[in-house]
């Protein structure tokens, strides 16, 4: 006996969704070393700092009494020099 078109493709969807198997993505591994992340994160910090004081000298002369003005004061006047010093211990007795 002959199927019909329903039939056929409700056979068809439930062989395809049975052989459907999840996608699992897998967010990469990061092979840096703890002091090269370090000094990735420092160098950030330095160029972040860098955008937020020209954000801050061009600020127009109405916000510059503002309190984006205040937080942009605040974020350029931190001392980032210390975090580039700081003398990380290698690890596994390399030190």
């Amino acid at each position: 006996m002959a199927l019909s078109n329903a039939e056929r493709q409700r056979r068809y969807r439930a062989r395809r969704s049975a052989e459907r198997r999840p996608v699992h993505y897998r967010r990469p591994h990061d092979r840096r070393s703890r002091l090269q992340r370090w000094n990735d994160a420092v160098r950030t910090l330095r160029t972040l700092q860098a955008e937020y004081q020209d954000w801050l000298d061009t600020l127009p002369e109405a916000l510059q009494e503002s309190a984006v003005a205040a937080k942009l004061e605040a974020v350029c006047e931190l001392d980032l020099t210390d975090l580039e010093e700081v003398a990380l211990p290698l690890g596994y007795g390399r030190d």
